[in-house]
């Protein structure tokens, strides 16, 4: 391949990893990072600098958005017709409220960061989970009681607002399965994508 062509292919591959639409497998980690591999490096990202699990960031992102990098919260009907408000400021891959959005960039001097940029609502799941480790002795690796802490907040999880709402308690299940299945597949491509992009595609 000349080096002509192989800028070309390089550019495209660039311009195609950008896109944000949903990946075509989002029950497979392994087929969402082959798909989009700058979302693993992402990823592995916030697990070194935060220490939060790549299965368990992952996990969150799937009950929050479907990865979807524009997600928001369906709007509620008036007179079973026409649209009202939504019920909150939720956005993004993380579906992060406008306040708490607003900490986050304020704490980590991430300015810029935007919710339906992948890299950024990533390193928000970490910081947000590092947090709840900090104040809550929750492991990293819970995903259970990480996401009640997501979803609560430190005070309300502190407070154990979460034993009064047993869909709420039946979601953070589904949560700490979702990380369960995708620590098991990652465990079985690791490797292979630790290689590297470059290598993975050329080599």
């Amino acid at each position: 391949m000349n080096q002509r062509a192989l800028l070309m292919v390089l550019g495209l591959s660039f311009l195609v990893m950008g896109c944000s639409s949903q990946p075509k497998n989002i029950n497979n980690v392994c087929s969402m990072f082959d798909e989009n591999y700058d979302w693993y490096e992402a990823a592995s990202d916030v697990q070194k600098k935060w220490g939060v699990p790549i299965h368990v960031t992952m996990a969150f992102i799937h009950q929050e958005s479907k990865f979807v990098s524009d997600a928001k919260p369906p709007r509620s009907t008036f007179l079973w017709i026409f649209p009202g408000p939504r019920p909150s400021s939720a956005y993004g891959y993380a579906q992060a409220l406008d306040e708490t959005w607003d900490h986050y960039i304020s704490k980590t001097k991430n300015y810029g960061a935007d919710r339906d940029d992948f890299d950024d609502a990533v390193d928000f799941i970490g910081w947000y989970n590092y947090t709840s480790h900090k104040r809550n002795g929750i492991s990293k690796w819970n995903a259970k009681h990480l996401y009640l802490a997501y979803h609560e907040g430190h005070g309300g999880y502190s407070r154990r607002t979460y034993n009064k709402k047993k869909w709420l308690l039946k979601v953070s299940d589904k949560v700490q399965r979702r990380a369960s299945q995708y620590l098991r597949q990652y465990k079985t491509c690791k490797a292979d994508l630790d290689r590297g992009w470059f290598s993975r595609t050329f080599l």
